[in-house]
């Protein structure tokens, strides 16, 4: 192969090499949304220790009261367990026991992952099987490698944001206390 053959090879690799990143960058997820904006309507499979939902989570049908989304991503990594048995621990405080305030965690896992882990850690709140990765595109939450990123959302009863932790820190005490303080403030604004 002639020196000239060569440096064309390169160039054109070069050229594509320089192209895919733009490509990539086009295809990637949005940023997280902004409070005051309307949280986008969507359902979803959601599962509890007991099993499948008999009814789908439709976001639109729980005006009137609070909703946090919880994405993370993957159940029973140490970062995930972390959170998620902090939410259970503080469920009664933080999250009202689930009176007004509906928590769901939303990963790619499937039901039968969701289930088996919320039955293990005994979870007393939803998860919801995002296997299609929808509800975390629609909401800016879906990572480049398939993963949800550690995204979290407060819904106020009108279904605005009123609150967003993008990423939320699962290791912070402080996470927990801004969402619970934001948690009350969504629930008494309306």
């Amino acid at each position: 192969m002639s020196i000239r053959s060569r440096a064309a090879r390169l160039v054109a690799v070069l050229a594509v090499a320089a192209f895919v990143p733009s490509i990539a960058g086009a295809q990637a997820a949005p940023a997280p949304l902004k409070v005051g904006e309307m949280a986008p309507d969507f359902t979803v499979t959601v599962v509890t220790a007991a099993g499948v939902a008999a009814k789908p989570f439709k976001l639109s049908e729980h005006k009137g009261e609070t909703v946090v989304l919880a994405f993370f991503p993957k159940a029973r990594t140490s970062g995930c367990t972390v959170q998620m048995e902090s939410y259970r621990d503080q469920y009664a405080k933080t999250f009202q026991g689930g009176k007004k305030v509906t928590l769901v965690g939303v990963s790619i896992d499937s039901d039968t992952a969701l289930i088996s882990w919320a039955k293990d850690a005994k979870f007393p709140f939803h998860f919801a099987a995002d296997t299609d990765r929808k509800v975390g595109v629609a909401y800016g939450a879906s990572g480049g490698a398939g993963f949800h990123k550690r995204t979290l959302y407060v819904i106020d009863p009108t279904g605005k944001i009123s609150y967003v932790a993008a990423p939320f820190n699962q290791m912070s005490a402080d996470a927990y206390t801004d969402l619970g303080s934001a948690i009350v403030h969504a629930g008494s604004s309306h």
